[in-house]
């Protein structure tokens, strides 16, 4: 409401009649008068600022709100200036909370919070180990600039035009090192392809090169040592399922095959090394070895007179050629094998033959029983197969040639690993040859000495820690094997 119209008319009624007491009378001196003049034009003027300043606040002598706005503005404008973000106090926390002043700056990883009760920002340190590398190296004062560079939008702009125009970004230093080097080390295959041309070496794959063993070895123009060397390489090949089966695929097994039939004691024996590396686990090969005629070329090197270690490679591949092979395995027994073997274990001289001979065996009996075991278990094997391993009467043959009482005697051997492959297989043989093994007086005291010399070496391995030492297990062969025949 409208304040000035109602002060001046209560002002005028108190001045009229001050002023018409001021007016003297006659008589009055004017000493007398001038100081109620001055009181009254003191009260004319506060009440006229008074309702100045009730009307219009521009014209008021203080302005609270405008105050308390300004004041808040000088402490926000302090405040950024203290929270210069170009440079920072680092506060250093403890593992206690303290109070974090403004314009101080924490560490990565500090933990901060705001306590409640007082409104102040507290700090401490979260993880000593986790921290440790960043407070290293901090020291009290030190400013920490966390100014970072920015990229605006025009140098995006910049950026994907250059991109677009196909420029690109300089490489650095280490990147340009590193191509250098391997610019060094690595030569492009074009560069390599037309030195090896000036060198007049060619890359020939696996296949070319079987090839051009073979016709080495085939030519009647080699000489011995160049078709020794021929095979010899070729052995190294074979090895490879793939290149086995290549080698039959253009001929060069049967090339290899027939070299069995040569004259020179070598040519066999190294024809035979590359025949045992390429029979070996390849079905395949295995199958088109038969075919050709392997197996009775390989038997009758074994049954004539040759060098012993011609007949170490033939009996090797003859061993390659049987395991995991029940057909080759039904004609070996057609074509006298067991025979072929017994007769090459009792000569003289032959006592190394002997022992692979005694290990062939043990292989073939334990092949034939783990697939009769794994067909009633399992149902996998297929019935073909299971029909051929059904069809290999070995423990029948070994029998009917001997081969208990000639297992029995190879004890007398004196290597322990002969030994051990011997008992193996008379463990075996247990089963078919059990009243032979009673009948035969050697067999026991060759048993009852090695008893006895076993015990002793078992004893050894005790006394020196050995809890199952090889001798134990020896022992352990020979007391049940005992106890099996009493």
């Amino acid at each position: 409401m409208n304040l000035i119209p109602t002060l001046f008319s209560a002002i005028g009624n108190v001045i009229a009649p001050s002023w018409s007491l001021a007016m003297p009378p006659q008589g009055l001196p004017l000493s007398r008068m001038a100081p109620l003049g001055m009181l009254l034009g003191l009260l004319i003027a506060s009440c006229f600022t008074f309702c100045l300043s009730r009307q219009n606040p521009e014209f008021a002598l203080t302005n609270t709100e405008k105050s308390s706005t300004k004041e808040t503005e000088r402490k926000e404008t302090t405040a950024e200036e203290e929270l210069d973000p170009e440079v920072l106090e680092v506060f250093h926390p403890t593992h206690e909370w303290e109070p974090l002043r403004p314009g101080q700056a924490v560490p990565a990883g500090s933990h901060v919070r705001l306590n409640l009760q007082t409104g102040a920002r507290e700090v401490k340190l979260q993880d000593e180990d986790k921290f440790r590398n960043n407070l290293k190296g901090s020291k009290k004062g030190k400013r920490l600039n966390i100014n970072t560079n920015t990229y605006t939008s025009q140098d995006l702009k910049s950026a994907l035009a250059k991109f677009k125009e196909g420029v690109e970004t300089e490489t650095s230093k280490e990147d340009k090192a590193r191509q250098a080097e391997v610019k060094r080390l690595f030569r492009p295959i074009e560069e390599l392809k037309k030195d090896f041309e000036e060198l007049n070496v060619v890359i020939e794959s696996d296949m070319q090169i079987m090839v051009r063993l073979i016709n080495k070895f085939n030519s009647s123009s080699s000489s011995l040592e160049e078709k020794i060397a021929a095979l010899f390489d070729l052995e190294y090949y074979v090895h490879q399922m793939d290149n086995a089966q290549d080698l039959f695929s253009f001929g060069g097994l049967q090339v290899v095959i027939n070299g069995l039939n040569s004259t020179e004691p070598l040519v066999k024996e190294y024809a035979a090394f590359v025949l045992g590396a390429a029979f070996s686990s390849n079905p395949k090969v295995q199958v088109e070895a038969i075919e050709g005629g392997a197996l009775q070329k390989l038997l009758v090197i074994l049954a004539t007179e040759q060098p012993l270690t011609a007949k170490k490679k033939v009996l090797f591949a003859l061993c390659s050629l049987l395991r995991h092979f029940p057909y080759a395995q039904q004609q070996f027994l057609k074509l006298g094998g067991l025979q072929v073997l017994r007769s090459l274990v009792q000569e003289k001289g032959t006592e190394v033959l002997a022992v692979r001979v005694v290990t062939l065996l043990y292989d073939l009996v334990t092949e034939k029983m783990f697939a009769e075991e794994e067909a009633k278990l399992t149902r996998e094997m297929s019935p073909e197969k299971l029909q051929q391993y059904r069809q290999v009467h070995l423990l029948p043959g070994l029998r009917e040639q001997g081969w208990c009482e000639i297992t029995a005697h190879l004890l007398a051997l004196p290597e322990h690993d002969a030994r051990e492959k011997v008992l193996q297989t008379l463990g075996t043989l247990l089963a078919t040859c059990r009243d032979r093994f009673r009948q035969d007086p050697q067999l026991s005291r060759m048993l009852a000495s090695l008893q006895a010399e076993y015990q002793a070496l078992a004893t050894l391995e005790l006394q020196d820690g050995e809890d199952e030492g090889y001798f134990r297990e020896l022992l352990g062969s020979i007391n049940s094997l005992l106890k099996e025949l009493r």
